[in-house]
This record gives C-alpha cells, structure tokens and sequence, in this order.
C-alpha cells in the first residue's frame, strides 16, 4: 500500500509535466519496493485520477463545449462563441481517433516491448530533445480558438506517440503545438482537454480487464490501485494550477534538462547492471 501510495503521487506529480508520467512509475516500480513494473493496467488506471483533476479544474468549459457540441448536432442556432465552443469539441473528437485506432490495435506491443526500459531512456532523451527545438524556434503567434482540423489531426498523432512510455502525452501535444505556432498556453490547454476521452476510455478499459483478472496476475490490488488513483487526482490538481500560471511566463527549460539527465541516468544503471 505504501509504494501505491508513492506511485499514485508521483503519476499526479508527472501526468502533466511534459517528463512522462508513466516512464516515471515504470522507472519507480524497478528500483523500489516491488522491484517489479507495475505494469500498463496500474498506469492505465492511476490516470483516471489525473483526468477527474482535469475535468473538475476545467468543468466550465467542458461543459460549455459539451452543452455547444449537442446544440449543433441537434441544429439548434448558435451564436459566435458557441460555435467555436463546437468548432472545439469536433477537433478533439477528430485528435482521439489517432490514439483510440493504435492503442486498441496495438495492445500487445504497447503492454510488452514499448515496456522496455532501453526504450524508455532513449524516448526521454530524443523527445526532450525535440521538445526543446519546438520550444525554442516555435512561433508564438496562434491561440486556441485558430485551431484547425488538420492541426487537429496533427495533434492527434502527436499524442498517440504517448503510447511509448518515455515520450510523454503532454511533451508530445506540447512540442507539436509549438511547431505549429500556438503559444505555450494554448498548446498545454488543448494538451489538458484532448487528452480527456483518450485517458479515461484507456482507464476504463483497463479496469474493466482488471476486474476480471486473478490477485495474482496484478502487482497492486484493485485496491491499492484505487488508492494510489485517488492519490494521483489530488496531486494531479494542484500541479495542473501551477503549471497553466508556470508557462505563462517561462519555458519548457528546466524539463528538457530533467528528462535527458534521468534518461542518461537509467542508460548508465542498464549498462552497469544496475537495473535490467
């Protein structure tokens, strides 16, 4: 219980820090306690608890984008505003498909292979990297409401890359954005609302494999996974109000440097024979 609790903190701490919140529990469940990974269903159902923060700390526009979604399919007259607001929830539809599609059909690669801590130092590194070109030479001159429907798409395929633990959801959302011109904020806020039916469409999925699993076949119990669920909401919240103040008026710097520092690092432990 005491390493889901940890694992559950550190899933909140990481989810929306663009250093990859499940190369972190992969990298925390092999060095303590368990000395086991923790494994794509524990991941998988901890970021239910990241989201819940996620929707409750933006429920006023999730609702506003919901509530003008329904109206424009039901061809009700809408005013400005409202259409961007359905503009904004055809675009996130349209950026899960890419996710949705790799992750349903890639399931055997992602649970095993895509575990590999090999790939996970290199995938730290290479897209700490590019994080940090998009960053840097990225314009800063688009903001959410100039989203389009292949920057959209585009977004999508970013995220889908998250399915390799190492990349990390928000890096890849981020990065992309700043390719596109969008500004820090703008990129981290559609980061926050597009990540949404992916996330908990993955946890629900996951839990409902869970549920029918033996005790045996889990590293956690159902739960202890509950705990360190609730854990990751909490955590996940507070630092969702930091980072939307943080990126207002500095760069992605310090995560770039943190993410090739540990993937140098567990490159170092592998070839020592520290960790296998």
């Amino acid at each position: 219980m005491f390493e889901a609790i940890f694992l559950g903190a550190l899933q909140g701490l990481t989810e929306f820090l663009p250093i990859s919140s499940s190369a972190h529990i992969r990298i925390a469940g092999e060095l303590f306690g368990t000395n086991a990974d923790p494994g794509a269903t524990f991941t998988a159902i901890t970021q239910i608890g990241t989201e819940l923060a996620v929707l409750i700390y933006f429920r006023k526009d999730i609702v506003r984008i919901i509530s003008a979604w329904f109206s424009q399919v039901s061809r009700k007259q809408l005013l400005a505003a409202e259409k961007a607001d359905a503009r904004l929830g055809w675009l996130i539809i349209i950026g899960t498909l890419p996710i949705v599609a790799l992750g349903y059909f890639g399931q055997e690669i992602i649970r095993n292979d895509f575990r590999s801590l090999w790939l996970i130092a290199t995938t730290l590194i290479v897209f700490g990297i590019i994080l940090g070109i998009a960053d840097k030479y990225g314009k800063t001159e688009r903001q959410l409401h100039q989203l389009t429907p292949v920057h959209g798409v585009l977004y999508g395929f970013a995220q889908s890359l998250a399915l390799i633990p190492g990349v990390s959801r928000s890096g890849a959302t981020i990065a992309m954005g700043r390719f596109m011109g969008y500004s820090r904020e703008a990129a981290l806020r559609y980061s926050f609302l597009l990540a949404l039916p992916a996330v908990f469409g993955s946890g629900l999925y996951e839990l409902n494999g869970a549920l029918g699993e033996s005790a045996s076949e889990r590293v956690f119990s159902l739960p202890e996974t509950f705990v360190a669920t609730a854990i990751a909401f909490v955590t996940g919240y507070a630092v969702i109000a930091w980072l939307l103040k943080y990126v207002t008026t500095k760069s992605f710097a310090p995560f770039i440097l943190y993410r090739i520092a540990l993937g140098s690092l567990l490159i170092l432990l592998l070839s020592l024979g520290v960790i296998s």
